[in-house]
């Protein structure tokens, strides 16, 4: 295999970030910021000079679609990729991309009048670097690289492909969606539009690293309605609405939070507690891979907001459950070719593969939830929503030629699915 266009990934990276395109969960446009509309144009701009085919941008939903068509004789079915234009929620205006090339292994100075700098010892993930083109902001916002880092290589791939006709390959589909840092964008995803068996999303990770578990996740709402009195009238009157907010915490597990939990382990996180003797509120989200022990942990605090009210003559906890996400790795499990056809994909360009459970949710779990099971790539970077955040031309080239070998895999597998159980 030939190599990608590394001067055409990285041309595109530069323009893409200094574009902000900062999500914002208090606007309710779509999407949520003008800048989105801003790259969502320019990347349809892009699509349009490469010559792929049916270049779409949803004003309704957000999204740029297009289509590479299919050059094969054979009926190999459509592959999906999929990148989000959106940023963190983390200063993004008038990003300034600094390229240092072939990087030397030491820490690099971002800006001198802040004496902002990327250190080694805080961040190691930089000797993996070393003679690359390394890519960052100029510390005062973050860089773009989540995910404009996966938006770039996933045009390069198109580009590599569109440049060498000879590669077989059946019809590819992309789309570029906004809000995906708010959980917003993917819910209006057009998944039957779209029209593939399954996709992956380009979202942050080392080379080599693919995720198709996510927490199940829900979250908890809980008010408490107390009897505010004068202490010193209080016997037999006063509910401390503040007592019994504690008693809630007190009775969760106090082993299963996110600062003792890792891997596969799931957790409840307290993460809104506001309580005056009179009412009180609290906010809680729980996660778990496994399905079973989530939904013990949403009965768990049904158990105990029941139990609680049990002591009083009128109910004084109520308790709003929210389902926010399923672990895509229930519906993944039931092709487990989705998965292989990568894996195979990662060895046969020489990467290690490196299966990681992803502590959060991604666009993959509402276009799972919509019938197209969507696993996680990886684009490249890494310290992602913050100043310090990095990518190099050389991570986001092999994500492009990732995505060209798993397109050339899918080629090679045809009538012969690799479906080992995963």
């Amino acid at each position: 295999m030939s190599e990608v266009n590394q001067t055409y990934i990285e041309r595109l990276f530069l323009d893409y970030v200094k574009i902000n395109t900062r999500s914002d969960p208090s606007s309710h446009t779509v999407p949520t910021t003008v800048g989105q509309v801003q790259l969502a144009q320019q990347v349809v701009t892009d699509l349009n000079r490469l010559g792929v085919q049916e270049v779409k941008y949803n004003k309704h939903n957000g999204y740029v679609t297009a289509t590479l068509p299919s050059n094969s004789k054979r009926p190999i079915s459509a592959l999906g990729f999929i990148a989000h234009l959106d940023t963190a929620d983390f200063s993004a205006d008038h990003v300034k991309p600094q390229v240092h090339p072939d990087y030397d292994g030491k820490d690099v100075l971002l800006n001198a009048d802040k004496h902002i700098v990327l250190k080694v010892n805080e961040f190691p993930h930089l000797k993996n670097f070393v003679g690359q083109r390394l890519i960052t902001s100029d510390g005062t916002t973050l860089l773009g690289a989540d995910d404009k880092a996966g938006v770039a290589a996933l045009l390069g791939a198109l580009e590599y492909l569109i440049q060498n006709p000879k590669i077989e390959h059946g019809p590819i589909r992309v789309a570029f969606g906004p809000d995906e840092e708010i959980g917003r964008g993917a819910k209006r995803f057009d998944a039957k539009g779209f029209g593939t068996d399954f996709a992956y999303t380009l979202d942050n990770g080392q080379p080599g690293q693919l995720e198709y578990e996510t927490f199940n996740a829900s979250e908890a709402a809980i008010e408490i309605e107390g009897t505010a009195v004068h202490p010193g009238d209080a016997y037999g009157l006063m509910v401390n609405a503040v007592t019994l907010a504690n008693d809630i915490v007190s009775a969760l597990p106090k082993d299963e939070v996110p600062e003792k939990s890792r891997n596969h382990e799931g957790f409840i996180l307290v993460n809104h507690f506001e309580a005056t003797v009179g009412h009180a509120s609290l906010n809680l989200i729980i996660r778990d891979f496994d399905t079973p022990k989530f939904h013990q942990k949403e009965a768990m605090l049904k158990d105990i907001v029941t139990k609680i009210n049990q002591r009083f003559d009128v109910p004084r906890v109520s308790l709003n459950l929210t389902e926010q996400y399923q672990n895509i790795g229930d519906e993944i499990r039931k092709t487990p070719y989705i998965v292989n056809l990568a894996l195979d994909a990662y060895r046969k360009i020489g990467l290690t593969p490196d299966i990681q459970p992803f502590r959060g949710g991604t666009d993959g779990n509402a276009i799972t939830a919509k019938g197209i099971p969507t696993p996680n790539l990886f684009n490249g970077g890494d310290n992602f929503h913050g100043p310090y955040e990095f990518v190099t031309t050389e991570a986001m080239a092999l994500t492009a030629k990732t995505i060209v070998a798993i397109v050339q895999e899918h080629v090679d597998q045809f009538g012969h699915h690799d479906n080992r159980p995963l």
